[in-house]
């Protein structure tokens, strides 16, 4: 059967439009479907210590020397002797530096405790940066020493390290001595004596009260509990007044 001229013409309109449409709702559709987007893990970038001068903070948060606030408080700073677990000297001077308002809060703790005939010894306080990078390269385990890439809280000038003692200024028997990475200085061990877990339990007590929070592995570390609010910080001990 012949087809006449004009019936071609409009078969071919005809496939030429079905052809065109066709490829608009491809493209339409694929224009609805969502992008292919690679997602990658944002690195994390390291800790900087900030660089300021103490009265450029509001007085809450400026470092000081704890002897200001409560006399009472013995001291024992191990980082500013030879007697710690790296064997030098990495203070150049013995001082208990808080933020003003962590040091009121322990002043309170001390307070509570010679109501019943007992007192604090502190062994380390507010920790420079720079001091922070030293003990991760001889221990690089984070249940012990605060890795760098993060901070520690006593970077922040709002964590403590300390002990109980009695009038005489006698340390009270503990599970461990201080800095002991074993199980046995963990905050839930159940070894060593009854009378070492009970002046466990008074020391966490005492803390808790004025708003600290031990940690599970070191009986004798307490971390301010508004301890985010502070930047971490590489000021010398000796800067502080």
């Amino acid at each position: 059967m012949k087809i006449s001229r004009l019936t071609r013409y409009l078969i071919v309109f005809i496939l030429v439009l079905l052809s065109t449409t066709t490829l608009n709702y491809t493209t339409y559709l694929r224009a609805q479907e969502p992008p292919q987007v690679q997602i990658t893990q944002p690195e994390t970038n390291p800790i900087l210590p900030d660089s300021i001068f103490m009265s450029q903070l509001p007085s809450w948060a400026r470092l000081v020397d704890i002897r200001t606030v409560n006399r009472n408080i013995r001291l024992d700073i191990r980082y500013a002797t030879t007697n710690n677990f790296l064997k030098r000297k990495l203070y150049p001077i013995s001082k208990c530096a808080l933020r003003s308002s962590v040091a009121q809060k322990l002043a309170l703790v001390q307070t509570d405790l010679e109501k019943i005939g007992l007192g604090l010894k502190v062994y380390d306080c507010y920790r420079p940066f720079s001091v922070t990078k030293q003990m991760w390269e001889v221990m690089p385990d984070p249940r012990y020493v605060a890795n760098p890439a993060r901070g520690s809280r006593h970077n922040r000038g709002a964590a403590i390290d300390l002990t109980l003692v009695d009038r005489t200024g006698k340390e009270l028997e503990m599970p461990t001595p201080y800095d002991d990475f074993t199980e046995k200085a963990h905050a839930d061990y159940q070894g060593g004596s009854a009378e070492s877990r009970k002046n466990r339990q008074v020391l966490k007590d005492a803390m808790k009260k004025q708003g600290f929070i031990g940690i599970s592995t070191e009986w004798w570390h307490f971390d301010s509990e508004d301890w985010q609010k502070f930047a971490i910080l590489d000021v010398s001990l000796g800067a502080i007044p």
